[in-house]
């Protein structure tokens, strides 16, 4: 069998690392409606009655927030057992802005950097400046240097744009923040908050 030659190894790296790039910018840049998750009901469409929606952050890179995700669906499931008169929407919870067009400028350096390295580049000396030994080393040991770089960067990435927020708002109202609290309410801490603003908009009519 043929070896696979130096430049096609190279070239592969950094195709694979461009798909994952645009994925996860395009992912990053999702508009609202085609992010949001809304659990199986009948009042999807015609959102009858309260609504109660879960805002949270489903960061690719973070596990925990896979675990947020799942969390919220199994909220669902149990709310709608509960609660059929309530609409149950799931959203995702957007980082601040200027992480998100920090994390977009580290995806952008990252293809760049690894670019770079491919190509056995150093600048440095054109700029009349030493060059740092871990770019010596990401020269001399390219394939490994694209790859730690690309998942270094990632990490830094993912890092940016996770808020690690499971927010809960009724009826427009914000009833529970994991960013103010710290942690994700238990189902009866939930069925509670929900009562008392059910029984507060009752009362109302």
């Amino acid at each position: 069998m043929a070896e696979l030659s130096p430049k096609l190894i190279y070239s592969a790296i950094f195709i694979f690392a461009v798909a994952l790039t645009v994925k996860d910018f395009y992912q990053t840049n999702e508009p609202e409606t085609t992010v949001k998750e809304i659990p199986d009901t009948k009042f999807k469409q015609t959102f009858i009655g309260p609504t109660l929606k879960f805002l949270y952050w489903p960061n690719q890179f973070a596990l925990i927030s896979v675990g947020y995700r799942r969390v919220f669906e199994q909220y669902a499931s149990i709310l709608q057992e509960k609660y059929p008169d309530i609409t149950v929407l799931g959203d995702t919870y957007p980082p601040p802005m200027l992480y998100l067009r920090l994390a977009q400028f580290l995806g952008v350096a990252k293809l760049v950097l690894i670019a770079v390295i491919l190509a056995n580049l150093n600048p440095f000396p054109s700029m009349g400046l030493p060059t740092p030994a871990i770019f010596q080393w990401l020269l001399s040991n390219r394939m490994y240097g694209c790859l730690m770089t690309f998942f270094t960067l990632n990490m830094l990435e993912g890092q940016l744009v996770s808020t690690g927020a499971f927010e809960i708002i009724f009826n427009d109202v914000p009833v529970w923040s994991k960013l103010q609290t710290g942690r994700i309410p238990s189902p009866p801490e939930l069925f509670q908050i929900l009562d008392n603003h059910m029984m507060l908009r009752s009362s109302s009519f």
